[in-house]
């Protein structure tokens, strides 16, 4: 009888590991099967406008995290020279800034605003943020003066000028700890405050990292088993949203791919697994709204990560301009199709 047992045995464990193939295949093409494919290969020469973008990117990035340096409310005068800056650069590109103040820590906080309404759906709004504050004891280049940076790019894109609905550019103020996720984060003030004034926000992207970039093989780290599905290389920006909102993943990095010549990957995953909530996007989630976040992926690629070493010269400024071009595109096609 042991031999027959054994074969049985056997015979429920080759019916187990198959369900189980199933159900990794099911999630696969749920969670991370995206439009169209990401671009491989050498990237083309840069264009006359990438490369005034690229030093538009570059002077914003060595303002925030090197001259300013690091800016957090424990260093306040550093964090409101920062909030100036992205005024004043929010003023040069023809905008008014509203600012939104509170306390946090003993401190006056503010978010910045700058709102462009819409000429036919003004109603239907949609929320293009970064955080511009950095880690205790960071300069904070990609985290996060890449984000802002490329944030006031987009602000002064001619491209987005005259949109079909209302298009808002926000940099938000206490991401990091020890405001991360508590009622103090910049941006889930902002968000609740969307929320009651009935504000109907379609939806929100939130730019967080977007310039480290490293081709070696085996610089892309990821959560458990989420690396069988994704490149070892960190040489692709990421689209990333929870499991609800794989629709406007799926339509971003369509856009992304179908305008953009660079390496693009997407995941509309479970919130609970690490990173997929690690930014401003968490904010409006909490608030009832759809948004997703788009990165270099942080801490699963750069190794200065929160650290003193996150300045401006480890950034790949030619890449980072290609990306924030092709975010240009991405806004432009949530505001005006």
């Amino acid at each position: 009888m042991i031999p027959l047992v054994t074969r049985a045995a056997k015979k429920r464990l080759a019916m187990l590991a198959g369900v189980v193939a199933l159900v990794v295949a099911s999630c696969w093409w749920t969670m991370m099967r995206m439009p169209l494919k990401s671009f491989r290969g050498q990237l083309p020469p840069m264009s006359a406008g990438q490369t005034a973008l690229r030093d538009d990117l570059r002077r914003h990035v060595e303002k925030l995290a090197g001259q300013i340096g690091e800016r957090n409310v424990f260093l306040p005068k550093n964090l409101a020279a920062a909030a100036n800056y992205i005024e004043a650069s929010f003023t040069g590109a023809g905008h008014q800034t509203t600012r939104q103040g509170f306390k946090a820590h003993s401190e006056f906080c503010q978010n910045l605003e700058i709102e462009i309404r819409g000429k036919k759906f003004p109603d239907e709004i949609v929320i293009v943020g970064a955080h511009y504050d950095s880690m205790v004891g960071a300069p904070g280049a990609d985290d996060n003066a890449s984000g802002v940076a490329a944030l006031l790019a987009l602000a002064k894109s001619s491209t987005l000028r005259d949109p079909v609905r209302t298009l808002r550019f926000v940099a938000f103020v206490n991401e990091e700890p020890p405001f991360f996720q508590t009622p103090e984060m910049g941006s889930l003030v902002y968000a609740r405050r969307c929320r009651e004034r009935g504000d109907h926000v379609t939806t929100m992207l939130c730019l967080e990292s977007l310039g480290y970039y490293s081709a070696a093989k085996g610089s892309q780290k990821y959560p458990f088993l989420i690396g069988l599905f994704y490149p070892s290389s960190g040489d692709f920006v990421a689209f990333v949203s929870r499991t609800s909102d794989a629709g406007i993943v799926r339509r971003c990095i369509r856009i992304f791919r179908e305008r953009t010549q660079f390496p693009s990957e997407g995941g509309a995953l479970p919130s609970r697994l690490p990173g997929i909530d690690w930014s401003d996007h968490w904010a409006f989630w909490q608030a009832g709204y759809s948004a997703l976040m788009v990165t270099d992926t942080a801490t699963f690629r750069s190794p200065y990560y929160h650290t003193p070493d996150d300045t401006p010269d480890k950034l790949d400024y030619d890449r980072f301009a290609r990306v924030v071009e092709g975010l240009s595109y991405v806004i432009a096609d949530l505001v005006n199709r």
